[in-house]
Parts: structure tokens; sequence; C-alpha cells
């Protein structure tokens, strides 16, 4: 199944008890609003789909997984409702993630910024390529990774998130992604899908009860996700607005 429009694209395919879901747009793999809703009503729906055990999420192209939120949708937040509305997307994608009942294998072709390190956080177990650097650049624009931050320090630590926040300029290496443990296997670009098929094969050739337990234990201690990310939905919601954040966005555009 697949649904494609000005808002990006989403694709959904099947290989025996394996789902593969695909998104992609013309900027980056950016995730406007209506995406990012897709992409989370996908992830339900195959949470319920008892014939799937393992779902496998990707981007488009081989340049960039995920340039994070668009700046477009950004620029047009009018009010703090308007702008918690917008990043509550990203709270309900990652809530749907860790409370799919499957574990979720990321492929990280490339280059991940914002809410896309959000999403790679959120995955259970996730196969880069070496030209998969990652950066943190919310600050930089004028707001914060508030939103995706429990997930990004539940997978690297406080330090570590810290260090990629406060250096929101620069880019952290596919190499330090593994070491700090967002990435779990890097691949060259081209044995990086047979490496993920492998792997996944070999999950779901495992009792699928026993995965869906192992998932509940894997994200214990996550509950408060459920009101925590729309308060920091909020937080950037309210700091989208200021001067400073519309005219970081307008020049990182330009």
């Amino acid at each position: 199944m697949s649904s494609e429009n000005l808002n990006g694209s989403l694709e959904t395919s099947f290989f025996n008890t394996i789902a593969t879901v695909q998104f992609g747009h013309s900027a980056g793999n950016s995730f406007p609003r209506d995406l990012l809703n897709r992409l989370t009503a996908e992830i339900n729906a195959l949470s319920r789909n008892e014939t799937v055990s393992v779902i496998i999420l990707q981007s488009e192209g081989n340049k960039v997984f995920c340039a994070g939120a668009s700046f477009d949708e950004l620029l047009e937040v009018k009010n703090e409702e308007q702008g918690t509305e917008f990043f509550s997307g990203f709270a309900h994608l990652l809530n749907a993630m860790r409370n799919c009942s499957k574990i979720i294998i990321g492929r990280v072709q490339g280059k991940a910024v914002g809410g896309g390190v959000g999403i790679i956080a959120a995955c259970d177990y996730v196969l880069a390529a070496p030209e998969s650097a990652v950066k943190l650049s919310e600050l930089a624009i004028g707001i914060g990774p508030f939103v995706i931050e429990p997930a990004v320090s539940r997978k690297i630590g406080k330090t570590a998130m810290t260090r990629m926040t406060l250096a929101a300029h620069e880019w952290k290496s596919a190499e330090w992604a593994l070491q700090n443990g967002l990435y779990s296997e890097i691949h060259s670009a081209a044995e990086l899908d047979t490496a993920i098929l492998n792997f996944a094969q070999k999950l779901s050739s495992y009792n699928p009860e026993a995965l869906s337990e192992m998932k509940k234990i894997i994200w214990e201690g996550t509950e408060t996700w459920e009101s925590l990310l729309f308060e920091r939905a909020a937080i950037t919601g309210k700091l989208v607005l200021s001067d400073f954040a519309k005219s970081a966005l307008l020049q990182f555009k330009k």
C-alpha cells in the first residue's frame, strides 16, 4: 500500500512477516505534519496486524535519512496552539513507535537532523551506513530538541545528548553514533540492505509473543511519555514564534 501527495510519500511493503515502511519528501525527507500523521497511523496499524512480526523503517534516496521538521510549516506557525499542534506530531509518532507491539528496525542510509535523530532513537535496533552523520541543530534555529530529547537521552545518555544539543552546529559521525548507542551496527552502503534483511529474517523466525513481551521490557519506564512529550511540544510551540526563531528559520531556508 502507498500514499503520495505534496506532503510526501509513504509506502508499506510486505515480505513474509516483515513489513517495510518507507517515507519520503523532496525536502530532505523532512516531515510536514500530514506525513507525521500518516506514518503514525501506519505504525499503529502494523502494531495491530497479527501477520506482521517485524517492521523495517526507512526513507527514500541514498543521501539523507531525515531532515526533521518541515521548515516551510514551521514558518507558517502563527500562534502557540498551532506550534504545539505541529510538534505534537512528533510526540504522537514517538509514542506510536514505543507502544508498537512489533520490533522496529531502523535503516539509516544517510544524514539525520533534529526530529530525524529522534525517530532513529525510537527504533529498537538500527543499522546504518558510514555516511550517516547526525546533528541536533535546534538551538541554532531558536528552539530545542525538547520533544525528542527523552528518546535520544534514553539511547545515548544525558551527557552525549547534551554534547549533541549544545554543539548545534556540529555533525557527529556514524562511528560516534555507534559508540554512543544510537546505532546498533554500521555496514557499507553496498551491504546495508542485505544486513538488514538478514537481521529482520532472523528476528521474524523467533516466537512473536516473545518478541512482543521483549518490546515491553525494552521500553519499561517510559510511561510518562504519554504526557511528557506533549508538554515538551508546548515549549517548542511557544519558542518557534520568537523573533529569533523566525529569523533563523528564514536564514536556514535560504
